[in-house]
């Protein structure tokens, strides 16, 4: 296992590094960083006096490297826009996105593990049909259109819940149910054929031949081998609701990272929307690295094998 594991942190390393090169390599993709802050208003001497007290003017090794050093330390520069630390910015909009992404992961997983387990007990019932049909329509459906639908009806018509805004913790239950049943149906799917597979094997119908109870059958022997695929998956999941909730940020007016991306973005304030895109990919870097050692856990074949 102590192989195994420190085979994965030296991949997790490694992508950490190629994350920091891309993030810090977006300040030069829209051309002279300097011409971008200085703005369609500034001139030439001004690009000139942004690219000197910036530090472009040096090698972009150089420039890589204090970011790095700088990064290490928690100081992600100063905002262009507001005028203050990117730390501070990202610190007061942080726990939106998580507390967003991290209650619609649960909801998903806690609707998509029984509802999959279920539906693999009968395939082709009644309750596999609607599991699915459930799950084509999540995946149909945009997520933007959903979000305005549950405004319309549960916020705007019945008045039930709040519309936007983060004030109340009521603010939350609608970006949470839509952003789950995005999440949700991906989860189901692989829950259910994991657990088909797993049902039709010699192990399981030996367990089922010594009178053992369904549910301890189950839970006891078949669930372990099923949830190793929705393991890594449901670290991806969460790592995209986590780093993709821009829309429904701005549906709902959340002000999250994914909505201040977004409004940062149009006014070329670069030194956030990098520090962003590094932390919500370090965040996917570290869900994916700790799925692969929950399987290996789990599965002692798996670290065995690499």
């Amino acid at each position: 296992m102590f192989v195994y594991l420190l085979r994965r942190l030296v991949v997790a390393l490694c992508v950490c590094i190629a994350v920091s090169l891309l993030s810090f390599g977006l300040m030069f993709a829209v051309g002279d960083p300097a011409v971008a802050i200085a703005g369609s208003g500034g001139s030439a001497q001004d690009a000139a006096a942004i690219r000197i007290a910036y530090g472009f003017d040096r090698p972009f090794l150089v420039q890589y490297l204090d970011w790095v050093l700088r990064v290490l330390r928690g100081d992600f520069g100063q905002s262009i826009y507001f005028n203050m630390p990117v730390t501070e910015i990202i610190a007061a909009r942080l726990p939106v996105t998580m507390w967003l992404g991290v209650l619609s992961f649960v909801l998903a997983l806690l609707v998509a593990l029984p509802l999959g387990i279920l539906a693999a007990l009968k395939p082709n019932g009644i309750i596999d049909r609607l599991a699915l049909l459930l799950a084509v329509t999540g995946q149909a459906v945009p997520s933007f259109w959903l979000g305005l639908m549950a405004i319309v009806v549960f916020g705007v018509w019945y008045g039930l819940v709040p519309t936007s805004g983060t004030d109340v913790w009521q603010g939350y239950i609608l970006p949470v149910v839509v952003l789950a049943y995005s999440a949700m149906p991906a989860m189901m799917r692989i829950t259910r054929s994991g657990m088909i597979d797993v049902l039709g094997t010699d192990y399981i119908r030996t367990a089922q031949a010594k009178g053992l109870p369904m549910w301890q059958v189950i839970t006891g022997h078949a669930l372990r081998n099923a949830i190793l695929p929705l393991v890594s998956l449901a670290a991806v999941q969460l790592g995209v609701l986590l780093s993709g909730s821009i829309v429904i940020e701005s549906v709902f007016a959340l002000n999250g990272l994914g909505r201040l991306a977004w409004e940062l973005l149009l006014r070329a304030d670069l030194p956030v929307v990098q520090a962003i895109i590094l932390i919500l990919s370090l965040v996917y870097v570290v869900l994916t690295t700790a799925g692969d050692l929950v399987n290996a856990w789990l599965d002692p074949r798996i670290r065995g094998a690499r």
